[in-house]
C-alpha cells in the first residue's frame, strides 16, 4: 500500500473537500481532500493535505495524535448504532474508538470503547512523511496519508454488515492540529461547536 493520491486505483473515487474551518482556527487554511473506496474485505481512504506548519511527535497507539498535524475519519455504518473515530497524525500514529454516547462524563465519553490493539492494530496506514516531524516544517508542503480498515473491525461491534455496495453510512472527515504554531480545526460536513464528536452533524456516505 502506497500513500499515492495519483494512483490509478483512485481514479473513479469521489473527492471530498474538507473546507469548513471553525472560527477558533488560526489564519492558516490547509487545503485538504479525501477519497474513499471499498472492496469485499476492506475500506480504503486517502488524504491529500497542502499544508504549512507541520509538526508530529506522537508515535504510539492511542497517543494524543489530534494535537499533531492530523487527519480524521469518523464512520457510522448504521443509523441505530454508534460510530468509529479513526484519527491519524501525519507520521502514521493513530487511535480508534467505538462511541455510542459522545457526551462527556468525567473527561471521557459517556459510552465508548477503546479498540484494543488486537483489533485496532489491523488498520494499515501509509504516509508520505516520517514518523516524527520535529522541529515544525513552516514552509509549504503537500503530504498524503492512506489507510485500510478491515470490514471485520466494524463487525466486531456491529455484527455482519453484508456487501457494502449500495449501503449508505454517515460520517465526517476532519483536519486539525492543536500543538503547532498555527492551530486549526476543519471539517467536511459543518460542525456547530468546536468538537468533532457531533454525530448529528455527520454527512451522508453512499457506496456506489
Amino acid at each position: 500500500m502506497k500513500a499515492d493520491w495519483t494512483d490509478a486505483s483512485w481514479r473513479d473515487a469521489d473527492t471530498l473537500e474538507v473546507a469548513n474551518f471553525h472560527p477558533a482556527s488560526s489564519a492558516h487554511r490547509p487545503r485538504t481532500h479525501f477519497r474513499m473506496l471499498y472492496g469485499p474485505n476492506n475500506l480504503y481512504g486517502v488524504f491529500k493535505v497542502e499544508d504549512c506548519y507541520v509538526r508530529c511527535v506522537r508515535q504510539n497507539y492511542f497517543d494524543d495524535v489530534w494535537k499533531d498535524s492530523c487527519v480524521e475519519c469518523f464512520l457510522q455504518p448504521r443509523a441505530d448504532c454508534g460510530y468509529f473515530n479513526f484519527e491519524f497524525n501525519c507520521g502514521g500514529a493513530f487511535l480508534c474508538c467505538y462511541i455510542t454516547d459522545w457526551r462527556l462524563k468525567n473527561g471521557w465519553f459517556t459510552e465508548a470503547v477503546r479498540l484494543p490493539f488486537t483489533i485496532g492494530g489491523k488498520v494499515q496506514i501509509k504516509t508520505s512523511l516520517p514518523r516524527v516531524v520535529e522541529p515544525e516544517i513552516t514552509g509549504p508542503i503537500t503530504w498524503t496519508l492512506q489507510f485500510s480498515i478491515p470490514i471485520e473491525l466494524f463487525e466486531e461491534y456491529l455484527g455482519p454488515l453484508g456487501p457494502l455496495r449500495d449501503q449508505t453510512w454517515r460520517g465526517n472527515v476532519f483536519k486539525c492540529a492543536e500543538e503547532i504554531s498555527h492551530p486549526h480545526w476543519v471539517s467536511w460536513s459543518p460542525i456547530k461547536q468546536l468538537n468533532f464528536h457531533q454525530p448529528h452533524c455527520f454527512g451522508v456516505l453512499h457506496f456506489g
